[in-house]
């Protein structure tokens, strides 16, 4: 126990320190391409939980993938760094295979970061195999409902149960909702989270103040509670790229793939042309085998190979809005369980906010998909009738739009239809494709991904996949008490207008946000805090702090402010204007870090606000009495 807490102690005071890779890596040495990883699960979990290792700087990584050539390449080269894709690093990396991944925007930059929050066993498709007598849908509640608990206890600093409330406004329904979510319990087993039960209509309006009694269907007869679980899901990604670059993997974000590199013969793939975006610098990796992960872009990767090649992807528009926490209690969420559109709609309690949505239906593949403005109001429209509250678009905080790469099925009708299971194919000799799924199911479909990969390239790998019992970085030696520690041996050191430094408390409020955040390295955090006096809040009413611009520049390969406000932290998710306000802050301290001239920090300060001009909050519409009149 004390060994562990020194080594929390150096890892904390090296983060505070600001000290040089190369200084750290006298304790972890570096990964690279032409090294594999340490392969097995007690080696894994060695290296991901040890407090002081490091992870090599971004320009380590991108020169190991300019070493990789025909006579030496990796074993996997791995395109997209969303959760699958980078899912599918760590699991290669951790069976000892040499693996690159690359991502052209940043983990988790599209569909990863814009869920419903939610990971989940998929009630609605249980409701569907039963009635329907869909073999597929059960198999897939099985796989999911398995699947959910293994996230939760391999981030349990991200990840947690979460209880939700489905109202009932007829007797009938209490019945038919209580035995419904009664077989999810059974379906779920032994790893149930917690058992379902109905709670009477008092009891109900006691669990959720803004609940409404009255129904277009008569009055609240009660509810029925079951669980499912709730995670931070970009912070979740992005602890998926730093466990695999820990394990031995080589990673790299914004990094385009522009080509795709054929044998000489034109009859396999081996590798990819590379265009650094930072730089603008482009190079060749090579690898034995292409997993392409690219999301609802993988289509564009496929046609790389072979232009002729038909799509399979039937993209899907996600909206959700985020309202003021006071919409919905802290800790139980709502289910409007049925929609003009046949949808669940979900209003959850999410990082001291009230998160709302999701619709379903056909969009464009962009990269910055937008919500449109009769979405946001379907939803609105949809949490009305079950709450006491007025309902208001002025009140949104945040609105935004993920895609789902759903795989087409030419005989469905409409999205809503089309099953959430993956697919893994070969259609081209040396690119795996691995699409479709959901976020619950990340690991097994990384899982499968790395299988055919093993299969195509012949590859030889030292074990079997062991990801099913990893934590993430972050994880090993968590508890829901930690954040006690950082509010007793912390302060935050507050640089005034004035340049005057004061001490400030290190609050509950943000003792639990940092140590939720990055897990059992959020003293390092507060040691950033303390030491470099970056303990200010970035956004009033928000836990937000200066040193976490620092510490996810050092340690998490954030490289541009869009980067921290929307994926490091959530503040352009749960907050558009305020993470606007951030802006100039996240920038000052980022060029510091990054030794950015004046002309780069406009630049980012540019591309910053076009981002969040995507996310529809009240402050980017004209009203006119709380009305949306254009914008």
């Amino acid at each position: 126990m004390a060994t562990a807490s020194r080594l929390r102690g150096l890892g904390a005071v090296l983060a505070a320190s600001g000290a040089t890779w190369a200084a750290v890596s006298l304790v972890q040495p570096p990964a690279s391409a032409s090294d594999r990883g340490p392969a097995g699960l007690d080696a894994a979990r060695r290296r991901i939980a040890d407090p002081a290792a490091a992870i090599p700087p971004r320009e380590v990584q991108e020169s190991a993938l300019i070493g990789t050539s025909v006579i030496n390449p990796l074993d996997v080269l791995v395109i997209g760094g969303g959760a699958t894709g980078c899912g599918a690093a760590l699991d290669a990396a951790t069976r000892g295979l040499r693996v690159g991944l690359v991502e052209r925007e940043d983990f988790s930059s599209g569909t990863s970061s814009r869920s419903t929050k939610l990971i989940h066993g998929g009630v609605r498709y249980l409701e569907k195999a039963v009635f329907n007598l869909d073999y597929g849908q059960l198999k897939l509640v099985f796989h999911a409902l398995r699947e959910r608990k293994q996230v939760i206890e391999n981030a349990p600093h991200l990840c947690q149960a979460l209880p939700c409330m489905t109202p009932c406004f007829e007797w009938f329904e209490a019945v038919y909702y209580w035995m419904g979510l009664k077989l999810y319990d059974l379906v779920a087993g032994r790893r149930m989270l917690h058992l379902s039960r109905y709670y009477s209509a008092n009891e109900s309006v006691e669990l959720f103040p803004t609940l409404s009694r009255k129904g277009h269907n008569g009055s609240l007869k009660g509810t029925v509670v079951y669980y499912d679980g709730q995670m931070n899901d970009s912070r979740l990604n992005v602890g998926l790229a730093c466990s695999a670059v820990l394990v031995g993997a080589t990673v790299l974000n914004h990094a385009e793939v522009i080509s795709l590199i054929k044998d000489d013969f034109g009859e396999r793939i081996i590798g990819a042309r590379i265009r650094d975006q930072l730089s603008g610098k482009e190079f060749d990796a090579y690898a034995k085998v292409v997993v392409n992960a690219a999301g609802p872009f993988c289509d564009s990767v496929r046609k790389m190979a072979n232009k002729d090649l038909s799509a399979m992807i039937c993209p899907s528009s996600g909206v959700h809005i985020v309202l003021p926490d006071y919409y919905s209690p802290e800790g139980m969420g709502l289910i409007v369980p049925k929609t003009k559109d046949g949808r669940v709609v979900f209003m959850l309690p999410w990082l001291g906010r009230t998160i709302a949505g999701t619709t379903d239906s056909n969009t464009a593949i962009t990269m910055l998909p937008e919500p449109h403005e009769d979405e946001i109001q379907f939803i609105l429209d949809a949490i009305c009738s079950y709450l006491n509250v007025q309902v208001r678009r002025s009140d949104v905080l945040s609105a935004w739009s993920g895609i789902r790469p759903l795989a087409m099925d030419p005989s469905a009708k409409n999205t809503e239809s089309i099953s959430r299971d993956h697919i893994v194919l070969e259609d081209y000799p040396g690119l795996i494709t691995i699409t479709g799924g959901k976020w619950t199911t990340y690991r097994s479909m990384a899982e499968d991904a790395v299988d055919a990969a093993i299969r195509s390239g012949k590859l030889n790998p030292a074990n079997g996949c062991v990801t099913d019992n990893l934590h993430l970085v972050g994880g090993y030696g968590w508890d829901p008490a930690s954040f006690t520690f950082l509010a007793q041996h912390y302060v935050r050191m507050k640089r005034t207008h004035s340049g005057k430094v004061i001490p400030g408390v290190m609050d509950s409020a943000i003792s639990k946000h940092l140590s939720h955040a990055y897990g059992t390295l959020a003293e390092q955090v507060a040691a950033i805090a303390q030491n470099e006096n970056l303990g200010k809040r970035l956004a009033h009413g928000y836990p937000f702090l200066e040193a976490e611009v620092a510490y996810c520049a050092r340690n998490e390969y954030c490289e541009s402010a869009v980067d921290f406000i929307a994926r490091r932290s959530r503040l352009a998710f749960l907050d558009t204007d305020a993470a606007c306000r951030a802006l100039p802050r996240v920038i000052q301290i980022l060029a510091a870090e990054h030794k950015w001239d004046r002309a780069r920090q406009k630049l980012e300060l540019q591309r910053a606000k076009e981002f969040l001009e995507t996310f529809k909050s009240s402050k980017n519409a004209q009203f006119h009495d709380g009305k949306h009149i254009g914008s």
